[in-house]
Order: C-alpha cells, then structure tokens, then sequence
C-alpha cells in the first residue's frame, strides 16, 4: 500500500501536496454540507475505520487471525466513560489513557494467546470477546461500569468560541484523530519493524531463521492493534455519549473483522472503506426491507464480497495500475 500514493500521484498528474490538500478539503466538506445525523453517522465510520485499522495491523500485516478486538473496543470504551463520569477528566485526556491500557491488556492477552496461532488464536480472541460484555456486568465493578444501565457521558462543545455544533466539532476531532492515526500507521508499515512484521506473516520460518524474536514482535504487533482500536472505542464514547455491556456484544467484533475484509486486508486505505460500509450499509439494508433487514445485509455482503475479492482497496488498485497502462 505503500505504492498507492505514487501510482494516483503519477496518474493525476499533480503536486502530491496538492493531491492530499483536495482529500483534506473533500475530508471537511461535511461540515458544513451534511445534516446532524449524517455527521455522526460519518463521525462513527471514522470511529470504525480506526478500530478495522487496529485490526489490519494484526491480522492483515502481521497474518493472525482474531475475533476479539471488539473487547478492546470495549475496554477503551469504558476507561473514557469512567474518566469523564466518576473522575471529571476532560474528553481529550481519556484518549492516551484508554490507547495505553488497551496495549497493555492488549500485551497481557497476546503474550500467551499468540503462541498458539492460526484457529487457536482465533478461538482464544473470540472468547475475550464473548467474556468482557459479562464481565462488565460483575456486581464487583458495577460502581464504576454502571452495571447493565451502563454509563452516560457528555459530548463536549466546541472550544475557544468556535461557531461549531458538538457533532460538526465532534466529526473534525473525530477526523484530525482519524488522520493522526494512519500517518502513523502508514510510517510504522513502511519502516524496518513494518517489513518485519509482513515476514512473519509471508515467510515464519524464513523470519526465525534471520534471527527475528517472532513472539516478541508478535506480542508487540497485538498491543498496537488493541492500543488503536482502544483508541477508537474511546471516541465512540465520547460522541455517542454512552456506554452499556450490550453496546459491545460480539457482534462488534464480527462487525470490525466484515469491515476489514470488505475494505481490503493488509490495505492502509481500506479500513476507511470498510468503516463507511458496516455504518451505512446496514441502514440501507433496513430501508430496503424492514421485515428482514438482516437478510438483505447478507446478500449485500456477499455479493460484495463475490464481486470484489480483494475489498474496496483491492479494486483501486487494479484501476489505478490499468488506467496507467
């Protein structure tokens, strides 16, 4: 993915600055072009397309499969509800706090689950993710999580006077947090601990055999995937403005691992695809029948999947290479 800015760059025909200036413009535009509640709804594709990025590093780059990563979207969740309700931090605070203990979970879940690998990792990370909702729900914490009533947060207003509603603020920090994070990525991927990262998923045995700690970056790789989706269920606390056991069923895990798939695996662009498709697409699968919405998200989804293999970034990518032939 790292090709994909010089292939749009030779074919536009434009200044690279220019390039991402016109991305950034097309970014903020909704700001002042869409109502309320289609800027939260691209407020929380954003949120998703964070979380899918999260997963992509572990399973897309690094090749182990998990199920379980809407636990740390949950446990970044609530470490930003506790803060802003029990302990009146700001909303900004929360982010590194929840992003750091999220890792650290993250570290702690990996160090042994990583070592078994393939479907038995799977299953481990899809237990995490059956088990925290109950957790969540132990009569021992309920003073803090609230229990199954949950916890309720206030979205922050628009600082320093800015003639900005809480959503219109609310999608710019969303998307200043959002652009942050993938730079970041981005970076991370195409240095030496990102080429790293790719040999173990391409060549185990080849990787070992140069003298790379497999577990160790293994183990590393899990906690930034759970620190970065930890991150995004922070900002999904803050903008939604609640947090419940429910809210984070494994459905949520399911629901990161269809985005990443659809948007394209070992893919930095398509996590924004994928975010865009588990927050609209199933709204419109309920316009389309509200009888059996379910029903026509699983069409839509396969035939997504039918037609376009690769994902969204998959499919740029052939047009891009064709249309520069």
């Amino acid at each position: 993915m790292a090709s994909e800015t010089p292939l749009l760059k030779r074919l536009l025909g434009v200044d690279q600055r220019v390039f991402w200036a016109l991305g950034l413009v097309l970014l903020v535009a909704p700001v002042f072009t869409v109502e309320s509640y289609r800027l939260f709804q691209l407020t929380l594709a954003a949120i998703y397309a964070i979380a899918i990025l999260g997963l992509n590093i572990i399973t897309g780059y690094n090749g182990q499969i998990s199920l379980g990563h809407g636990a740390f979207y949950a446990v970044g969740a609530y470490v930003a509800a506790i803060m802003m309700d029990k302990m009146g931090l700001p909303y900004w605070s929360t982010l590194p706090a929840a992003a750091v203990i999220c890792g650290l979970v993250g570290f702690g879940i990996g160090f042994p689950a990583l070592r078994l690998g393939g479907l038995y990792l799977a299953l481990t990370t899809f237990s995490l993710a059956v088990a925290v909702p109950q957790l969540l729900k132990y009569k021992g914490i309920e003073q803090w999580t609230g229990g199954v009533q949950g916890v309720l947060v206030f979205k922050p207003d628009a600082p320093f006077g800015l003639p900005l509603s809480s959503d219109q603020y609310m999608y710019l920090f969303t998307l200043a947090m959002a652009v942050l994070v993938f730079v970041l990525v981005r970076n991370l991927m195409a240095s030496r601990i990102g080429r790293a990262i790719m040999a173990i998923r391409d060549h185990g045995l080849a990787a070992e055999a140069m003298g790379m700690d497999i577990a160790r970056l293994k183990t590393n790789t899990f906690a930034v995937s759970a620190m970065i989706t930890g991150l995004a269920g922070a900002l999904s606390a803050i903008a939604v403005e609640f947090v419940s056991p429910d809210s984070f069923s494994v459905n949520l895990s399911i629901t990161l691992f269809v985005g990443m798939v659809v948007g394209g695996v070992a893919s930095i662009i398509g996590p924004v695809f994928g975010g865009l498709f588990v927050v609209f697409v199933p709204n419109l699968a309920e316009e389309i029948s509200k009888a059996a919405p379910g029903v026509i998200y699983g069409f839509i989804l396969i035939l997504f999947l039918f037609v376009l293999p690769g994902g969204v970034a998959g499919l740029l990518r052939r047009l891009v290479a064709r249309l520069l032939r």
